[in-house]
């Protein structure tokens, strides 16, 4: 499979998008001035402990405390240690688990804490965080206060493993563990040594930073996202990386001849005077990503609406025309649909609960042949999944693991007009709102001339097709009104003024309210 990355730099955002055979798969956004959270590590304060809840909350400088569940405690850890007020000396937060599947801890309230970010903050809730603390490498990660050796599934040769193994078994410090990475096949003894000694030297730079400084403070600042996906995603089946940024060329050009500088030939500048993404067609599928629906090759096409609580996604028919039986032709359709749910799950990074809703099918062997096709899709997927068969209603169930905002949450905000609904009221209902703003006046006020000032849209509406209506409005409340447009105003809004001194008196009388 052919793999690149394109990196595009400009004075709003850095954008980076990843192809697998010249089609889009991953977008990742970083607004200038707004770098991400995830992988930092702060020296906290716990502001509260909630058992109920089963976790606490941490003061770690954010403008929202960050969300610590209990579960993401771990006994033993060097980063829970803390000095106990009664003696002076170190004392271990413990946690344990009840037999009814809660677990308690031994967490107290302005106890300073080490935490390190998993989850970015989304709306009004704060930064998800754990106190077992990592840190990522090129081939490994180093975990402090555990002391096990991890190793990749993804490295299935069973002798590769082993020398891996034995590698690290010689040069781990107790108190460390180690997670081998599946880039780290294949490396010689040097370069995992390197790798090693540099995580270790941003442990010990960490540590004596955490002991000078005063909590809520950041101790560790992981790499910004450019960086980040080099490191992580910078596998030998990337072909090449071309960027259309001078600095952050030299930039990532430096980090990789640093850690990797085998990998710097696949590094490109891209000269061209043409935008990057808009020369590679990226920029019309990241315009695509902003709409629900998706059409696929067949005709047939997809509805992807995010709500709070889930993602829904319908699948439709559309403009698909089968020389086959209904059975068969549905079951074209989901085959080709789990393909694309997958792909767009993951260029939206949508997470949490995802409901799909398949085209009938009758046939169990046809319902588990699109549930094994959606499996082996998601396979792709960096992000951790959970999937459920299809259902007898022919629904799917699956869940995401969410670090960071979705695309569309990135790329895109509320609309002040419809405040996130995403409709706006009709006409005939705005009339309605005129109406009843109008009677509830005429209860208080007996001025007989009004000024009545309207969307551009609006005001052709009751111009051309509600003369009748408006003439209506006059004669029921005994008012003149002069109707006026007015590009300022929202779709769903009106304003009244006073026709003698054009004073606005809307919300003197505010909608809804009785007088």
């Amino acid at each position: 499979m052919k793999k690149e990355i394109y990196i595009n730099e400009s004075m709003g955002e850095t954008r980076i998008a990843i192809l697998e055979d010249d089609k889009l798969v991953e977008l990742y956004l970083e607004k200038q001035g707004q770098q991400r959270t995830v992988g930092n590590i702060y020296k906290g304060k716990v502001e509260n402990v909630i058992p109920g809840m089963q976790a606490a909350f941490v003061d770690i400088g954010y403008e929202v405390n960050a969300f610590l569940p209990f579960s993401e405690i771990h006994n033993g850890d060097y980063l829970l240690e803390d000095i106990d007020p009664t003696n002076g000396k170190p004392s271990n937060s413990k946690k344990k688990s009840s037999g009814n599947g809660d677990i308690s801890v031994d967490l107290q309230t302005g106890q300073n804490i080490f935490v390190q970010v998993i989850k970015e903050a989304f709306a009004s809730k704060g930064p998800r965080v754990t106190t077992e603390v990592a840190f990522p490498g090129r081939l490994l990660v180093l975990v402090p206060g555990t002391n096990y050796i991890g190793i990749s599934k993804k490295l299935w040769d069973k002798y590769e493993r082993r020398r891996l193994k034995k590698i690290i078994t010689n040069l781990k410090e107790k108190g460390f563990g180690i997670i081998i990475r599946t880039v780290a096949e294949g490396k010689s003894e040097e370069t995992i040594r390197n790798d090693y000694q540099m995580l270790m030297k941003n442990w010990i730079k960490m540590d004596q930073k955490s002991k000078k400084i005063k909590a809520p403070a950041l101790i560790y600042q992981d790499l910004e996202t450019a960086s980040s996906i080099i490191r992580d995603l910078l596998t030998p089946d990337i072909e090449k990386i071309i960027i259309d940024s001078k600095k952050l060329y030299r930039k990532l050009q430096s980090y990789l001849d640093e850690v990797s500088p085998n990998l710097t030939s696949k590094l490109e500048p891209f000269k061209i005077k043409v935008p990057i993404f808009e020369s590679m067609g990226i920029e019309d599928e990241i315009a695509k990503l902003l709409r629900p629906k998706v059409w696929l090759k067949s005709g047939a096409y997809l509805i992807i609406e995010k709500t709070e609580a889930m993602v829904v996604v319908d699948v439709n028919s559309g403009r698909f025309i089968g020389k086959k039986l209904h059975e068969e032709n549905s079951f074209k359709i989901n085959i080709e649909a789990a393909r694309e749910v997958a792909r767009q799950l993951r260029l939206r990074d949508l997470s949490g609960l995802i409901v799909i809703d398949f085209i009938d099918m009758e046939k169990e062997e046809n319902k588990r042949k699109v549930y094994y096709e959606l499996r082996k899709e998601l396979k792709r997927d960096r992000a951790k999944v959970a999937v459920s068969p299809i259902s007898d209603f022919g629904l799917l169930e699956m869940t995401r693991q969410r670090i960071r905002l979705s695309i569309l949450d990135t790329m895109s905000d509320d609309c002040p007009t419809c405040r996130g609904s995403g409709r706006i009221i009709s006409k005939d209902t705005l009339i309605t709102r005129i109406d009843h703003w109008l009677r509830r006046y005429k209860t208080k006020k007996q001025a007989l001339r009004l000024q009545l000032h309207l969307h551009p849209k609006n005001y052709q509406f009751f111009k051309e097709q509600k003369k009748k209506a408006l003439r209506g409005l006059m004669w029921q409340n005994f008012v003149h009104l002069k109707i006026e447009e007015d590009p300022k105003i929202r779709r769903d809004e009106f304003r009244f003024f006073t026709a003698k001194d054009g004073i606005d008196i809307t919300d003197k009388l505010p909608l809804g309210k009785k007088t």
